[in-house]
């Protein structure tokens, strides 16, 4: 159990969760109620992991490298089977003062109907749409920025400001995508368009190493898509909120030298995957996983060629 949040500030309460078992909850603004969400905090920002549900991935697109038997053991350890598993959506919610920010905003209505939860688990804990301030791409595939609107058209996060790595909007929005890029990812690039188009008045474009809020900063993990960056937090060992830089912490921790069937430049994103886990198994990071079991919290602790993930 994560300790307790203390309340800073005199416009919040502690709010506590009456399970000895359950979760801290989140100082929110007074008022809102308390859902049993994973909760901590780090340095000055308090965070809760939300729920956009779960997809439902195939053998092929999980575990491309893996032999026959080596498949199917890890599939029934991700709860799956022969036709594939369900994997998690993994959402922080992140308090900074008076920023309210999501890093990803979740599938929405447009990948699985397992998955677009995100919306219905805020309001369980009292936030509304309206009050979230910014949306912080890690890159733009439908199951992380498929909410960006509703069916209508119009914005779910309608006062939010939205943040993407500039590599990541020349990607997709290039106008020559179709004739550069195979098939493969037309739809992809399609709906990155429609998600980003949709906000291009209310987005900034950075580069790796810039800050979106003090303490706050992009670092680049490119290879799931061109533009792919995370998210790290200044704290008591940083925190790396790592997108699809590692998109199973019961695959690729133990293989990180298997490819993963939807990386759009799969050696870049096997580099990046492997620095990225180096990294904080050498400086014992805490790291948030998108797809990794919920939480999704915990830190890489080095094991024969590979990694173990240690819960937090």
């Amino acid at each position: 159990m994560p300790d307790p949040v203390t309340s800073r500030g005199t416009t919040r309460r502690q709010l506590l969760l009456g399970s000895a078992t359950a979760a801290a909850a989140l100082a929110l603004p007074r008022g809102l109620r308390a859902a049993p969400f994973h909760t901590f905090t780090h340095g000055a920002f308090d965070i809760t992991v939300l729920s956009d549900g779960a997809i439902t991935l195939s053998p092929e697109i999980l575990l491309p490298d893996a032999g026959p038997e080596e498949r199917l053991r890890y599939l029934k350890r991700l709860g799956g089977g022969v036709e594939g598993a369900a994997v998690q959506a993994n959402i922080p919610l992140i308090r900074y003062g008076s920023e309210l920010v999501l890093i990803d905003n979740g599938s929405g209505t447009r990948f699985q109907a397992t998955a677009g939860k995100l919306a219905e688990n805020l309001r369980s804990i009292g936030v509304l749409p309206e009050q979230i301030t910014a949306v912080v791409f890690t890159h733009v595939h439908p199951d992380h920025s498929g909410a960006t609107t509703n069916g209508d058209g119009t914005l779910l996060y309608p006062n939010a400001r939205y943040y993407v790595s500039r590599r990541e909007w020349d990607f997709w929005t290039d106008k020559q995508f179709e004739t550069r890029w195979p098939a493969a990812l037309h739809g992809f690039a399609k709906g990155a368009q429609r998600d980003l188009f949709a906000v291009k008045d209310r987005i900034t474009r950075l580069q790796p190493g810039d800050e979106i809020l003090s303490g706050m900063a992009l670092i680049d993990t490119p290879g799931h898509t061109p533009g792919h960056v995370s998210v790290e937090l200044a704290g008591r060992d940083n925190l790396l909120i790592t997108g699809d830089a590692c998109t199973s912490d019961t695959i690729f921790f133990e293989r990180p030298d298997w490819h993963f069937g939807f990386d759009t430049d799969a050696e870049a994103a096997l580099a990046s995957r492997q620095r990225l886990l180096d990294r904080a198994a050498s400086e014992k990071l805490k790291l948030l996983g998108y797809h990794w079991t919920y939480p999704g919290v915990g830190y890489a602790e080095r094991r024969g060629p590979g990694y173990r993930f240690v819960p937090a």
